[in-house]
């Protein structure tokens, strides 16, 4: 089940109030860090980028993503952004679980809804690849709460999304997040996005990587 498509029609028109508030707590993030070079890895059809590309701040600015399809969207979304000579946008058709040594020491990167897409085995490889190779100074990731989704009357196991590989409760996500600032020079904060249930918690759940060295 895909629950943004319960309440709106995603972009070219408009988005659940969830999926907004996300974008734009990304957005706030990525402003406060003072970052001028930003990733945007999974950047799907440009929904993040899309803002991005309306700040000055930011001087450069890559979308990687593996879907074709997602890719040609953002392409059409991003068209004004991606002419000129020297755009400050550009869209890269790859994986972060791949290695991807031109994408090396941005100063943020963000992960928005899109390590749930992945095979459990290829988290570890995208681990090396964003946290071993690129190294950001920032990472911004989000995915689902999965203790949240009865609210939402998924059943026991029933993911929010039929692609979703994986949806971790708050513990899991912890427990992953801090192994990786730990084993890779990262400190890490986690948080939520979206309206707080006192027993189930947030519907996204984030966590905000700041490199040490």
């Amino acid at each position: 089940m895909d629950i943004d498509s319960l309440t709106a029609p995603s972009m070219m028109g408009r988005m659940t109030p969830l999926h907004e508030t996300r974008l734009d707590q990304v957005l706030r993030r990525l402003k406060g860090s003072g970052a001028r070079r930003v990733l945007d890895l999974g950047c799907g059809s440009g929904h993040l980028l899309y803002r991005l590309a309306g700040e000055p701040q930011f001087e450069q600015i890559v979308g990687l993503e593996t879907c074709a399809r997602s890719l040609r969207q953002a392409r059409e979304l991003l068209a004004d952004h991606l002419q000129g000579d020297s755009p400050r946008l550009d869209l890269i058709n790859g994986s972060y679980t791949e290695s991807q040594h031109n994408l090396e020491g941005y100063d943020a990167a963000a992960m928005v809804e899109t390590i749930e897409h992945l095979k459990p085995g290829a988290l570890s490889a995208a681990e090396q690849v964003v946290f071993g190779q690129m190294r950001p100074a920032v990472v911004y990731m989000t995915t689902p709460n999965r203790e949240y989704n009865p609210l939402y009357g998924l059943r026991p196991g029933e993911f929010r999304e039929a692609d979703h590989e994986f949806e971790w409760d708050r513990d899991k996500f912890r427990h992953w997040s801090q192994g990786v600032a730990r084993r890779n020079g990262y400190r890490v904060t986690l948080g939520g996005i979206g309206e707080a249930d006192p027993e189930f918690g947030q519907p996204t759940q984030t966590a905000w990587f700041t490199r040490l060295d």
